[in-house]
């Protein structure tokens, strides 16, 4: 039988990953990519970035990967299934019809352009489609402003987004905030980079300004009084002071009765009202830059709160503030809009409607497939304390299914499955639950895919190890 073709779209860490274990299966994997090179948003990234996650963790179990089968400058456009009828797709009990990977009538088509010239090229058919598009990329958040109050009133200076300035050469980059008057917005990983950034370039006499809405935990050192937060967070011990999906009673008593480890940052006026646990729970604790605090003491970075701002001639005007800050660049470092992206992939707009989360967190079983769409999976949309890692074994687990592992199980269970998740990350992650964060439950995560594929989910030697040793990518190296 000719072999089945699986398209990836996207050729970042997590397209990379499915390639590799979609080959390993004997299946015939196609990556499109809509850059001119692999690694997607780490082909932009800024001088200043530093991994948040430890190099033990940010790594792929081997290192290897065939470049042949990747078409790089491949923009797709939409995905268009042909097969079932949406009548028939809600009348299923089981994802696909069967549960199984592969439908014998039903195929998706990929319309794609070359990403230089803007020119259609021909369609790619494919019987399974992996959906490695990213969360982080691509589709700006860009902040609503009253009439006349946006960047449209920034006279004496220019607006641009963080992806804009990614995107540039790091002499261009450096050329356009030397001897700027830099601001800021934002508080997450791209925007203390790129603060940082400014301030190795100017230092104070042109100090930079990083306007927050929320404070969160980004502590200078991610070991506290000398232990790795891998030993606080990134253990089984750890998951026992948490409520996790499905548990049973026993589980749900000790999870009650012992408290999480909670970390406090009290210098500088940065702590935040939420807890660090509730931070973690959101994947929105980050590491930041070496000795980014050392450039607030000496004036080279400001660090503003403010609810909202908006835009006047000379600069930036800060709520409760009736001087504006004055600036010759704002730079937007805002977030992005994965959930937009995301959507408007599908051409069908009943599939578009299923990706409309509203309240939910990531209405995904195993935070890969939605019960409706049929022949897709979605690889690294929800978030973890490392998402190569996570990424990898999600990889991993979708090969083995589309191998015939193992069925995906009835709608309904699905369904049962994703309310249960839904719950602990609305306990845990507060108003940020959107993020779909797996973090402090990453190890009952990985111990839901290891015993789908039939993996013995203790992957240390010995009780004591397994209960307290950080788990990482190369516990999950082989069966």
């Amino acid at each position: 039988m000719e072999p089945k073709k699986v398209v990836i779209i996207g050729a970042g860490i997590s397209g990379l990953a499915a390639c590799k274990f979609i080959l390993s299966k004997g299946l015939i994997p196609i990556v499109l990519e809509a850059r001119g090179a692999i690694g997607g948003v780490w082909n932009e990234t800024l001088k200043s970035t530093v991994l948040q996650t430890p190099k033990e963790m940010f790594r792929f179990s081997d290192f290897s990967w065939p470049k042949s089968y990747i078409r790089l400058n491949f923009r797709v456009l939409s995905i268009e299934y042909e097969g079932f009828s949406n009548e028939e797709i809600e009348g299923w009990s089981h994802w696909g019809g069967s549960g199984d990977a592969f439908t014998e009538h039903s195929k998706w088509r990929i319309n794609v352009v070359d990403s230089r010239p803007n020119v259609p090229l021909q369609e790619v058919v494919a019987d399974f489609v992996v959906l490695c598009i990213g969360r982080f990329s691509d589709v700006p958040n860009i902040p609503i402003f009253p009439p006349n109050e946006g960047p449209e009133a920034f006279k004496a200076g220019k607006v641009l987004l963080s992806l804009e300035y990614s995107a540039m050469d790091s002499d261009t980059a450096t050329k356009l905030i030397k001897d700027k008057q830099v601001t800021v917005v934002g508080f997450h990983k791209s925007a203390v980079d790129l603060a940082m950034e400014c301030a190795n370039t100017n230092g104070p006499d042109k100090p930079c300004t990083l306007l927050y809405r929320t404070k969160h935990w980004n502590p200078p050192d991610t070991r506290p009084w000398g232990i790795p937060f891998s030993f606080l967070y990134m253990n089984r011990f750890s998951e026992l002071l948490i409520h996790k999906p499905g548990e049973g009673f026993l589980l749900y008593l000790l999870a009650t009765l012992l408290s999480p480890i909670k970390v406090k940052l009290a210098k500088y006026g940065m702590v935040p009202e939420q807890s660090f646990l509730q931070d973690i729970s959101s994947c929105i604790f980050a590491g930041l830059p070496d000795k980014f605090y050392d450039k607030v003491d000496e004036g080279s970075i400001i660090l503003k709160k403010s609810p909202s701002f908006t835009f006047c001639e000379e600069g930036v005007i800060i709520e409760g503030e009736s001087k504006p800050v004055r600036s010759d660049l704002v730079i937007l470092a805002t977030e992005y809009r994965g959930d937009l992206k995301l959507r408007d992939i599908f051409a069908s707009s009943t599939f578009r409607d299923y990706t409309m989360f509203g309240d939910l967190a990531v209405p995904m079983y195993r935070h890969c497939f939605h019960p409706r769409i049929p022949q897709v999976a979605v690889i690294g949309f929800s978030e973890s304390n490392s998402n190569l890692y996570t990424s990898e074994i999600r990889c991993r687990w979708l090969a083995e299914f589309v191998d015939g592992t193992f069925r995906l199980p009835s709608i309904k269970e699905m369904e049962k499955d994703m309310a249960n998740w839904e719950k602990c990350l609305k306990l845990y992650s507060g108003p940020s639950y959107k993020r779909g964060c797996i973090a402090i439950l990453h190890k009952c995560y990985n111990d839901q895919l290891c015993k789908d594929m039939g993996w013995n989910p203790r992957r240390k030697k010995g009780f004591f190890a397994d209960l307290f040793l950080p788990y990482g990518p190369l516990d999950y190296a082989s069966p």
